[in-house]
């Protein structure tokens, strides 16, 4: 795969919040997500941007994928499951900020 611009910024643990853009065309971040917080799991490495990728793009350069945590009760307005129901979702890095 190709080399991404530096390391990884975030770790495993860190409290993260998923950018809420209104970005036409496709994106690979659930809409449900946008806006929301989470916590990092794990880090996949770095891939093509698939965003640049679907519009005949490079991908270049590679962008950190990060496996992220966040609390069903905090996606899901009305959630009425356990408390400690979560969502899982992959999300490149260039759609997160520290939380």
């Amino acid at each position: 795969m190709a080399s991404s611009v530096g390391g990884p910024k975030f770790r495993r643990g860190d409290r993260v919040r998923v950018l809420s853009l209104d970005v036409k065309g496709h994106v690979r971040t659930p809409w449900y997500i946008q806006g929301k917080t989470g916590v990092i799991e794990r880090s996949h490495g770095p891939y093509l941007n698939p965003e640049s990728l679907a519009y005949g793009g490079s991908g270049l350069p590679a962008q950190p994928l990060y496996l992220v945590r966040f609390n069903q009760l905090e996606v899901w307005e009305g959630y009425t499951g356990p408390g400690d129901d979560r969502v899982l979702a992959d999300v490149f890095e260039h759609w997160l900020e520290p939380a």
